[in-house]
């Protein structure tokens, strides 16, 4: 289990320790100490991920006193789960994903922080052989999912508004890393995916994919976002602000040079074409940006309506607020 020196203290509680300023925190950053954190990515290591090597390549995560290891994720019920039991100090989690799992009671003691994508990137690919080209088309179909995966998991919501009994599904479980092969090889006739994830889905299948992106139907939802323990976000919230600013540094700077973050995320994941991780970036560039202020808004208001818009569908029970998913006091101003 991975700890860092200050992610583990127990300060003063969430009211005293809003009381750290930023320059306090910039004297901690430049003391010279460093915090060894752990940070789990969405879903595998793709080239959506880019943002996080190239904050590790420029310096910015030293510049903020930290040192960052980067493991890939099994979506959100997984990623939860590391956060737990310890094993990560941060990780992405699907904000809606989050919802469902605190909804059941299952994970409850976590926050996100700042949104990675303004909107879900959840879909479903399939190769043209299985000739699937609108949501009814699913019908019968053998669909490849990751148990935990928030693309299985926010499926009914899709199901319904897109008018597909969810039941005609033939859902087959597999591990993260084995969906794409499966799916190329052709063993399924459709996958969960990320819209972004087309590039190197179509670079590994060698032809055109079909993708029915859930946004296409689901409206208002956010996508990925930044997230860790309540633990953490209440002992030691400079930590995660630190974190935060570095990350998202490093998401802004990837945006706006999608080749040199490629060549970036080959350089520290050999077997990952740059060409199709810059290809990825591109992909991510509307959703990141959406129609948000700045890189990484989270917003008390839309996630309401994300609460909504899920509770309006019955897949949570009345009551469930923002503040339960989200710490709107740790999100980027700027």
């Amino acid at each position: 289990m991975v700890l860092t020196r200050r992610a583990m203290l127990t300060g003063g509680s969430l009211a005293i320790a809003g009381l750290v300023g930023c320059g306090e925190e910039k004297e901690k950053a430049n003391s010279g100490a460093v915090d060894d954190v752990t940070y789990v990515t969405g879903f595998n290591i793709t080239g959506q991920d880019s943002f996080v090597f190239a904050a590790i390549e420029h310096g910015w995560y030293r510049d903020a006193g930290l040192t960052v290891k980067v493991v890939p994720g099994v979506g959100t019920r997984g990623n939860l789960q590391r956060l737990k039991e310890g094993n990560a100090q941060f990780a992405v989690i699907d904000l809606t994903g989050g919802l469902l799992e605190i909804n059941t009671g299952t994970f409850t003691d976590f926050r996100v922080f700042a949104a990675i994508y303004q909107s879900t990137v959840s879909c479903i690919v399939a190769l043209p052989a299985a000739n699937i080209h609108a949501p009814a088309d699913l019908a019968g179909k053998r669909i490849g999912y990751s148990e935990g995966g928030v693309n299985k998991t926010i499926f009914p919501a899709y199901a319904q508004l897109a008018g597909l009994d969810e039941s005609t599904v033939r859902w087959v479980a597999l591990p993260p890393p084995s969906i794409r092969a499966a799916l190329v090889a052709g063993q399924l006739d459709a996958a969960t995916e990320i819209v972004v994830g087309r590039p190197a889905v179509e670079a590994a299948a060698k032809q055109r994919v079909t993708m029915l992106p859930y946004s296409d139907v689901v409206r208002d939802l956010y996508g990925n976002a930044l997230g860790a323990s309540t633990d953490l976000i209440r002992n030691n919230p400079g930590l995660v602000r630190r974190f935060r600013d570095a990350t998202l540094r490093g998401l802004r700077w990837t945006i706006d040079n999608p080749d040199e973050a490629g060549r970036i995320m080959a350089r520290h994941n050999p077997t990952y074409r740059a060409e199709v991780a810059a290809a990825e970036v591109r992909e991510t560039v509307t959703y990141v940006r959406g129609n948000a202020p700045h890189v990484g808004h989270l917003d008390e208001a839309r996630t309401n309506r994300c609460i909504a818009l899920i509770q309006g569908i019955g897949l949570i029970k009345p009551g469930l607020t923002p503040d339960r998913v989200a710490a709107f006091d740790l999100a980027p101003q700027t």
